[in-house]
């Protein structure tokens, strides 16, 4: 069993050879790479690409997620599939070059995508660490937080699940926000799934995941409520009279969320969970 698709410039590039020998021999700068895949920058004929190699994740890995009720990521069908159909609804997104998947057995596919590279843009993440020591300007922080709350509505609305939704994965185009424009794409969709409509409990975990990555960072109380107002483009008052419930889940496990990275270091600490 094979899928493949190919655009035009890798068409060119890969005319002569098998195109699944031809993306597991790319080389490059390696940006992660475990046991069963490895991702990587590199260059094609003179233009740069990230290429995401999946070699198969074994029956061990498969019966371990389903074990603790999670959906196994068995190559890169998740992220093909996001980025296209993001790319449909006008959402920015890595735009797909090149996709290839091989084998039957659920333990053994091999797969790739390569996409473009998101050129001249920075991760939310590394923005607003500088903050600590350069506060931006009030007004620049509150765009900032509408804008996200826009993209969000808009990535949602689309029927799209990140499932790792941290200000990590939110890049930001540079050059425009010198110019007071906040541009914002997504990355990193190879867990992401596609709804006609999207359960509570994932957005849920999406919302909550996005609030946790932001809670160690110099942002008041006020820039939470804007970002759901705008989410949800409707008043606040008529927002938590009907969804009061729904917004309480996302604080609390945003804070199960800062609890547990607390215990092995991965936040810094500033933000009070107990209170």
């Amino acid at each position: 069993m094979s899928e493949v698709y190919l655009r035009e410039d890798l068409q060119a590039a890969w005319r002569d050879r098998d195109i699944f020998d031809a993306a597991f021999d790319l080389e490059g700068e390696v940006y992660r790479a475990v046991a069963t895949r490895r991702t990587l920058r590199t260059c094609i004929d003179g233009k740069v690409y990230f290429a995401k190699l999946h070699m198969g994740v074994g029956w061990d890995e498969i019966f371990k997620n389903l074990v603790t009720l999670k959906l196994p990521v068995i190559g890169a069908e998740n992220e093909y599939r996001a980025c296209r159909h993001l790319e449909e609804h006008g959402i920015q997104a890595p735009r797909v070059a090149a996709y290839g998947r091989r084998g039957g057995n659920p333990a053994r596919v091999r797969s790739f995508v390569i996409t473009d590279e998101l050129a001249g843009r920075e991760s939310l993440e590394d923005l607003t660490n500088r903050w600590f020591d350069d506060p931006p300007h009030p007004a620049r922080k509150r765009a900032l937080v509408m804008a996200v709350a826009g993209f969000a509505r808009r990535f949602h609305g689309a029927g799209v699940i990140h499932r790792d939704f941290y200000i990590c994965h939110l890049l930001l185009d540079v050059k425009k926000f010198t110019q007071n424009v906040v541009d914002l794409a997504v990355l990193d969709l190879h867990r992401a799934q596609i709804h006609t409509r999207i359960p509570r409990r994932w957005l849920i975990r999406d919302l909550a995941a996005l609030l946790f990555s932001t809670l160690d960072l110099p942002l008041s109380r006020r820039a939470w409520l804007r970002f759901v107002r705008v989410y949800r483009a409707r008043p606040l008052r008529e927002v938590f009279a009907e969804e009061g419930v729904f917004w309480e889940a996302v604080y609390q496990r945003a804070l199960m969320l800062y609890r547990k990275a607390g215990k092995t270091g991965l936040v810094k600490g500033y933000f009070d969970a107990a209170g």
